[in-house]
Order: structure tokens, then sequence, then C-alpha cells
């Protein structure tokens, strides 16, 4: 049985304004100006008639609960032999849960993690080559910056010490108490994607030259990738305030999901060299020097962390707005209003990863400092979804 952690807040009159105080839409204290509780969607940046459009709803079914008791988890990696790596932000460990019993062995420590604040060990993603070189990538708050390393992972050893020294492939991301980013993946392209944030210095969104508030495409071995839009240059994309979660659809397009300030929070349908505005625009903008996004949402009503792909739609956590946005897409638009699903029926929910078909992993997010955790959190859930 599905146990309301609290009501449901009743959706906003049209016109209502909502003003709280805040910064970052990851705390418990941010806030966002709100005329209503609704989501917004906005006009195709690609809208291509032959392509097939999900069910204007969807259905989300609660399988079941793969894994309780875990401390403050953040990156969530499958293995291709069964089960998940977990990485704690705070505890800088990463987990194997085992899909069907629940149990739980640590890999190891991963040296070097700084945890304060939104920063510690954040994105976990695996090796294209895993099933040869058994390399896991992570990223984390160091005492200096943010950075990407690799490390062997030899299931082997004993427990505790199936990770193998660390090789830092990228480093020199600007690190705060705030907005640190933190999603890695691996693209359809092979390359590494990474999302970091502004580290609440606004000005680094927009400088180019800065890593800060940026998607960056790296090969493997950490050097910009070929074809990156600025010459020698990692940045894929900028003008970001905080990129947390990052996945491709089933054309390979990619969408990226960001903490908004005290208005729109948003997820972006990513072109190479773009600009997405901060700190000049939160949310849908007339200036035609800025992408607009694909959907955005009241700051109370998402907080975005991870996103996947499923069925024709987006799947996106909620931090503060304690619940699950799928997103229907005809190409890069928006083709039905976004739907809310799970509201304040788990907390906070950070993370969300492919289970295949129709099945997706979430991840809970209450023991990270900003929610109310109850008896098993924090957890993995697995979704049946439509």
């Amino acid at each position: 049985m599905i146990v309301q952690r609290r009501a449901v807040s009743a959706v906003l009159a049209a016109g209502a304004l909502l003003v709280t105080a805040g910064c970052s839409s990851d705390s418990g204290t941010s806030s966002g100006a709100s005329a209503s509780a609704s989501p917004s969607r906005t006009a195709a940046q690609t809208s291509p008639s032959a392509e097939e459009t999900p069910p204007s709803k969807g259905t989300v079914k609660v399988v079941r609960t793969v894994a309780e008791g875990l401390n403050t988890p953040w990156g969530l990696a499958p293995l291709p032999e069964g089960g998940l790596l977990v990485a704690s932000r705070d505890e800088g460990t990463i987990t194997r849960v085992d899909t069907e019993t629940g149990g739980k062995t640590e890999l190891g420590e991963v040296p070097g993690v700084s945890a304060a604040g939104e920063g510690g060990l954040l994105g976990l993603a695996l090796s294209p080559d895993y099933a040869s070189d058994r390399m896991v990538y992570a990223y984390f708050t160091s005492a200096s910056d943010n950075r990407v390393v690799r490390m062997i992972y030899d299931p082997a050893r004993p427990a505790g010490d199936q990770l193998g020294a660390p090789d830092t492939v990228f480093k020199g991301i600007p690190k705060g108490m705030i907005h640190n980013g933190g999603r890695i993946a691996f693209g359809p392209d092979r390359m590494l994607y990474v999302g970091t944030g502004e580290s609440g210095d606004r000005g680094l969104a927009q400088d180019r030259k800065s890593l800060g508030g940026k998607i960056l495409r790296l090969t493997p071995e950490g050097e910009p990738a070929a074809g990156n839009p600025f010459p020698d240059s990692p940045v894929y994309s900028y003008g970001h305030r905080n990129v947390q979660g990052l996945a491709w659809d089933s054309r390979q397009r990619l969408f990226a999901a960001e903490f908004g300030q005290d208005t729109w929070d948003e997820l972006n349908a990513i072109v190479p060299g773009g600009d997405y505005g901060w700190p000049t625009a939160e949310g849908r903008s007339e200036d035609t020097r800025f992408r607009n996004p694909t959907a955005q949402w009241h700051t109370d009503d998402a907080s975005p962390s991870g996103i996947a792909y499923a069925g024709g739609s987006i799947w996106m956590a909620g931090l503060k707005g304690e619940r699950l946005w799928r997103v229907p897409l005809k190409g890069t638009a928006t083709s039905a209003d976004p739907q809310a699903f799970l509201e304040g029926e788990y907390g906070r929910l950070r993370t969300v990863v492919s289970a295949g078909g129709d099945k997706l992993w979430v991840t809970t997010s209450n023991t990270d400092g900003r929610g109310d955790p109850e008896k098993g959190d924090d957890r993995i859930l697995e979704l049946e979804v439509s």
C-alpha cells in the first residue's frame, strides 16, 4: 500500500499569485512567483509531422520498492550484468544494489570527495566499453573544484575494496555550496556529456570560457569532442543555471532539465552552441538570442533533477515538487500538457533511469537535508509507465 506522506495541495486558481523568498529551487526554502500551479508548454523547436506521438494522458504504477535505507542517493547506473550502482552524495561511496533482493554491497569510497551543501559524490555513468574495461565514471565535488574521474570496478575483490584508484578525466569545473550540476551520461555518439552549474556566480553561465553553467561534451578521455560548436572547447551549450538531468529520445535528440530561480524551472531541447538564456532569461523569453524551453514549471511544482525517456515521453523527477512529471513529445515540442504523478507520496524525487521498455527506476531524496525522511528512506522504486 502506498502511504500518503502529506496532503496534496489544492491547485491554485488562475490568476492567484504566490511569492516567497529564496535562491535555489532545490532548497526547502526556495520559492517561485506563481500565477498557476499548472505547467506551461511552449511552441515547437522542431515538430516533424511524421513522428508518432504518445497519448496525451499517461499512467504510472509503482511495481515495487527495489531497495531501502540508502543515504543521500544521487547518481544511479544500471549494470549490464544486472544490479544498480548508487552514489551516496554525502558519504562519497558507491553501492551495488541487487535489483532482485534489494541487497546492498558497498564497492568502496571515492577518495577526494568533499561533501558540503549541494556538493559531494553526484553523477555516475558506465564507460561505453564497460564490458571490456569495467570503468565507472563519477562526477564529484573536491576541495577545489567539481571534476570527473573514472575507476575500474572489480566485483571479484572484497566488498569495500572493489574500486580501483580514480583516474581524473576532467577537472576545473567551478564549485560552490549551491549549483554544482553533476549529471553525467554517455550519449549515442559514445561521447561523455556533463551538466554543470554556475556555482552561484551567475555571470559564469554566459562566459563561454568558463565551465560553469554549461553542458560539456568530452571524449571518454576528457578531451573536447570532435564536432563541438566552439573550436578546442568542451562547451556544447551554455546559459544554464544548474543542469541536473540529461536524456536522449528515440531519435538521439538531447534533453536537459535545470533549476530556475524564482519563477521557472525548465526542460530544454539541447542544440550544439545553443544559449539557454541564464541569467538574462528564466523560462520563455522574447529575446531571439536565447533558446526557449520545451516546457517550464513554477519552481514549487518541480525543482527538476534527473530525467529519462520512455514511451515517447520525458519523465522528470521533482525535488521540491515531490512528484514525477510526464512530458509527452512530438519532436522537441510537447504534444500535450505535462502530467504529474506520485504527488507527495514519496517525498523528494532525485533520479530517473530507464529500466528498459515501459519500466523506470526512480530514487527518492529525503535524507539530503531538505526532505522529511520516513522509515525506509531513501529508496529506489520500480515504476511501470505509459
